[in-house]
């Protein structure tokens, strides 16, 4: 049997920018991924602490020690610059595995997304 897990969670990020009319994603500081083990176009459970949306896109790495945080494309309806966000990846796996994984949970700083 197999489980969905918490992966990994980026905890209260900023919105720093809303891109309607890009392809779709959201685009993560490359730093802010790393730390939270997320890769390059892994789906997102993205949570808005602002306005109770809850939407999944894929994530593609921003530049690093940038703080970016933008949705892109329809999700940019979703958000408003400077709202506070939650970003949450799953994974599925075997019962035994799942009891003993460790996810990866990431706290930046609340004002510039930048690791601690």
């Amino acid at each position: 049997m197999f489980v969905h897990v918490l992966k990994s969670k980026i905890h209260r990020v900023k919105v720093t920018g809303a891109e309607l009319n890009y392809i779709g994603s959201i685009t993560i500081d490359e730093d802010l991924m790393d730390a939270a083990n997320i890769i390059n176009g892994e789906k997102v459970q993205i949570v808005n602490n602002n306005n109770g949306e809850r939407l999944e896109t894929y994530a593609i790495p921003g530049p690093r020690n940038s703080g970016e945080i933008t949705l892109n494309g329809a999700a940019a309806r979703k958000v408003a610059k400077g709202d506070i966000l939650i970003l949450i990846t799953y994974a599925m796996l075997p019962i035994e595995e799942a009891k003993k994984f460790t996810p990866a949970l990431v706290f930046p700083n609340e004002e510039n997304n930048l690791l601690k």
